[in-house]
């Protein structure tokens, strides 16, 4: 789906000599790399502060509680993305509650939002699924007229954007997460939260590290969750060269769009909004298990991001065993996505859409 190895190669005369240097220097933990990426991340998103944390994870997690959220809440989101979406939410003792997705984006739908609000709900977490921004002006308004904080998990979006403010930038705060595929991916796992809201910030970063106070104060229970100075390093390369590589994805989408015209498929859609950095390549397809099969006997890699939506996950099945969310339920069934990364080939495209467009009956069609 994405050849790390090959990204390695590209940077590896600069990522080098700069893990080197952090073993040179003997400080691996909270170190002045560490410290160079909250800064240099805080000016990319057009943000006052960045607090570097151990995973996209931790990252929503720390974040809510910074924001205030705890048990006997609850925080709308979205079903289809991955569970940690939902876990984090969980993780602070709150309940997540979901509203269906746009059938376009796949992105938390605004106009689903109001239905399933009550006098628990305390905020909303859009993700920007597949590197497509939610529809933040949509979502903000609702917050603002119910005095919800507004969480981003933009783990899948580094460098997205709508209207020329960064994801990340468009609520209370937004979650990065570094996971190595992602756009902006560690060599391990990695996360960061940014924000203008200087209370926000500073609990966020006592909570990373151990509610830490002072040298020796603890103002409360938090975590072990800071980013490794080995990783920053890494992250700093490779930030210098986001923009080009997010330009770079959005090049092999237009190229995959343009070979994939078949009835049978529907296209990504771009809302015409926010800027799509293609985290992945996502198709919809009635075919689908056709599809990988054929992808499959040819030797291309693809996968589906998410086979079971959240509601349907053994965690949360009991409480929505009576609630249909239909569009995620459908997307669920149909989505299969591509291999995307900035190094992708020309001809690697040309071979995965001949094996894909070989494997559809004329007659086929998207439903």
């Amino acid at each position: 789906m994405v050849d790390l190895v090959a990204e390695y190669q590209l940077l590896a005369a600069e990522l080098e000599p700069a893990v080197r240097a952090v073993m040179a220097r003997g400080q691996y933990v909270l170190g002045p790399n560490v410290r160079a990426l909250e800064a240099e991340i805080a000016a990319y998103c057009g943000v006052q502060h960045a607090v570097a944390v151990g995973s996209g994870t931790d990252a929503l997690v720390i974040a809510l509680r910074a924001a205030g959220i705890g048990p006997g809440d609850e925080v709308v989101t979205t079903p289809f993305s991955f569970i940690a979406t939902a876990s984090a939410i969980a993780l602070c003792g709150a309940q997540p509650v979901f509203a269906d997705i746009d059938p376009r984006t796949y992105n938390l739908a605004p106009n689903t939002i109001e239905a399933v609000l009550s006098p628990r709900t305390r905020a909303v977490v859009p993700v920007h699924l597949f590197g497509q921004p939610a529809d933040m002006p949509a979502i903000a308004a609702i917050c603002r007229s119910h005095r919800l904080a507004l969480i981003e998990d933009a783990a899948q979006a580094f460098g997205a954007g709508i209207d020329g403010r960064k994801s990340g930038a468009l609520g209370n705060a937004g979650c990065f997460s570094f996971y190595p595929s992602k756009n902006l991916g560690a060599f391990g796992d990695g996360g960061m939260i940014v924000t203008d809201d200087d209370a926000l910030a500073g609990q966020a970063r006592a909570l990373a590290d151990h509610g830490r106070q002072d040298a020796q104060r603890f103002s409360t229970l938090g975590y072990n969750s800071r980013l490794d100075e080995m990783q920053a390093a890494v992250l700093r390369v490779k930030l210098k060269r986001i923009d080009e590589f997010n330009a770079a994805r959005r090049r092999h989408a237009q190229a995959y769009n343009a070979r994939l015209t078949h009835p049978g498929l529907v296209r990504p859609a771009e809302d015409g909004v926010g800027l799509h950095v293609y985290h992945q390549y996502t198709l919809r397809c009635g075919l689908r298990d056709e599809l990988r099969r054929a992808l499959g006997t040819a030797g291309i890699a693809s996968g589906v991001y998410y086979p079971i939506p959240l509601h349907r996950q053994q965690p949360y099945a009991d409480r929505y065993r009576r609630v249909s969310l239909p569009v995620a339920e459908q997307a669920a069934r149909q989505v299969i996505s591509l291999p995307m990364s900035p190094l992708l080939q020309e001809s690697q495209i040309d071979h995965i859409t001949r094996v894909i467009l070989g494997a559809l009956p004329v007659s086929a069609t998207a439903e």
